[in-house]
């Protein structure tokens, strides 16, 4: 876990807002776009802060879907228990893949 980045991720107010926009109800899938619309801030603005989460390992994509000649992804918040259980399986495909 990259403490840093994880810190830095998580200082910005409007990314705290689309964690928690997407913690709701035990977890929501969103697109910037609908983040835009709930959060009432510009879309290049909410894409930014999305993209710098997914690259934080803080949000995911779920889903895309063909917009007018573009791809529109849909995210959630990367469940903690889940990503632990996926770190322990790569790790093991690694153990096991190394010649003895």
């Amino acid at each position: 876990m990259n403490w840093e980045l994880l810190a830095r991720a998580n200082t910005h107010p409007l990314r705290v807002s689309i964690l928690e926009v997407l913690s709701i109800d035990e977890g929501r899938t969103l697109s910037p776009k609908d983040l835009s619309l709930e959060l009432q801030a510009p879309l290049s603005t909410v894409n930014y802060h999305v993209t710098e989460l997914r690259r934080s390992d803080l949000v995911e994509v779920i889903d895309e879907r063909q917009v007018r000649g573009a791809i529109e992804h849909f995210y959630r918040v990367v469940d903690p228990a889940k990503k632990a259980a996926k770190r322990k399986r790569r790790r093991r495909r690694t153990a096991i893949a190394v010649p003895a």
